[in-house]
């Protein structure tokens, strides 16, 4: 009598034991048809990051004059990680019709124009919500939380550090669109996202809780291998190993093959998250201490992303470096004016302006060097498997222009090839929001306003 003839298994089966115990099982042979769709989905992109900076940047000086992505004075700092990172140029934010900042930053992740009053959002979702709510679809891609949105020294200026459409780029994808307000305490997302993994109140009963899931399970367990076939066997032998593995890490504080681990808590006492609700609209009012730590803390913001990623708390994240306003000094620049002052309220300064350029340059480069030191298999690094996507509002500072935006990609996700700079001649930057759906296995043609996008770009993967 052959059992495994009729013997099938849904994909969303877990293993459940008493209480609310349950794990979730890998794809296995007796699964059926539910392969296919599974093996289609494993070559997409895994994650997604976007990463905001505020108003444009020197074009002369960010253009690489070859195509070695990093053969500019802006880009340099980059050369570590060039060969993930695809510069694109030639891309026009042709949806940004509205008031010149708020739309732009509105359609950075969106393709939508800001319709009716100045204190209108967005008439879609941002791209990272779509995405979120693509792989949270899926049982194989689910995650504790669909996004996590991150800023440093965020809503200066007129917004009075609130939100308001001058500093807001993400939008649920749901029929409301709400825009989503980032978390700016860096100490409450430690907290938050790696209290488990340090010495805590309360950490010690959640750790017991965690490590004892598979004694919950045994029975079911062998309930279930007894009507699979041999290779099923090892498959599911393998991942309740792995499981294992992960509560015997839990003892020193390393979670999900070693690769997840609370980062170095860094001391943020002199920075303060909410400054911005005592600014003034023209960044007359400053707070010289919390602006003297932002390197400090957008490095641990973004030291907590990436290990957010590699926890598997979420897929899908955000960073912002301020809003369009960005009303805050530099002193470690010895810039003692705010970046707005330098693009175009004190008259453009291209040598400011291009140091400051520099600077993001050098603090993305730390982002994809950390998402590059994550091994997530075998000679395959975090970075391979995602999508940076790095953007501003405008482009051109003193004129607001938004033709030509410094638009960079990186990573390796959904088949993505860095090393270049690709001029793409015109093009709205729709096509590119699409384009990244698209390395997420999203088959789409067209994003934002249907009269700004033609369709994906070609070439990104080429």
């Amino acid at each position: 009598m052959n059992l495994m003839g009729k013997f099938k298994l849904n994909r969303r089966t877990m293993l459940r034991g008493a209480g609310s115990i349950a794990i979730a099982l890998p794809w296995l042979e007796i699964m059926g048809e539910e392969k296919l769709a599974h093996a289609q989905a494993a070559g997409a992109a895994k994650r997604f990051l976007s990463v905001y900076t505020p108003g444009g940047t020197v074009l002369e000086k960010f253009w690489p004059s070859q195509n070695d992505p990093t053969a500019s004075p802006i880009l340099a700092p980059l050369a570590p990680v060039k060969d993930k990172l695809l510069v694109m140029k030639g891309l026009n934010m042709d949806c940004a019709k509205g008031e010149q900042h708020q739309a732009g930053i509105i359609g950075f992740l969106t393709g939508s124009k800001q319709e009716g009053s100045p204190k209108n959002f967005s008439s879609y979702a941002s791209i990272d919500q779509v995405i979120a709510t693509r792989l949270q679809a899926d049982m194989a891609t689910r995650k504790p939380r669909g996004s996590l949105q991150m800023a440093v020294r965020w809503a200066t200026g007129k917004s009075h550090g609130l939100l308001h459409p001058i500093n807001a780029a993400n939008f649920e994808d749901t029929k409301e669109l709400t825009a989503i307000p980032p978390r700016l305490d860096p100490q409450e997302i430690f907290t938050d996202l790696f209290g488990a993994l340090s010495p805590s109140t309360g950490a010690d009963e959640r750790i017991a809780r965690r490590k004892s899931v598979l004694d919950f399970v045994d029975k079911r367990y062998a309930a279930l291998s007894a009507k699979l076939g041999a290779a099923d066997k090892a498959k599911l032998e393998n991942h309740l190993t792995k499981i294992r593995d992960i509560e015997r890490a839990l003892d020193s504080g390393i979670v999900s093959s070693g690769i997840c681990m609370a980062p170095p808590k860094v001391d943020t006492s002199d920075y303060n998250p909410t400054t911005g609700l005592m600014s003034g609209d023209a960044g007359e009012i400053k707070d010289e201490k919390s602006d003297e730590m932002i390197p400090v803390v957008g490095k641990w913001m973004m030291d907590m992303m990436v290990m957010a990623f590699a926890c598997d708390v979420t897929s899908v994240g955000s960073f912002q470096w301020t809003d369009t306003e960005a009303k805050h000094t530099f002193p470690w620049l010895n810039l003692a004016n705010h970046h707005h002052f330098y693009q175009h309220d004190g008259g453009f300064q291209p040598v400011q302006c291009e140091k400051i350029g520099i600077w993001y340059s050098e603090m993305h480069a730390h982002l994809l060097s950390a998402m590059k030191a994550v091994e997530v298999a075998p000679g395959k690094t975090m970075l391979d498997e995602s999508v940076v996507f790095f953007g501003s509002e405008l482009s051109h500072p003193p004129d607001h222009t938004k033709k030509n935006m410094p638009f960079l990609l990186a990573g390796g996700g959904g088949g993505l090839k860095g090393g270049r700079m690709v001029d793409f001649g015109g093009k709205p930057h729709n096509n590119a929001l699409v384009s990244i759906l698209n390395l997420f296995g999203d088959p789409r043609t067209t994003y934002g306003h249907p009269e700004f996008c033609t369709g994906p770009l070609s070439g990104l993967t080429a």
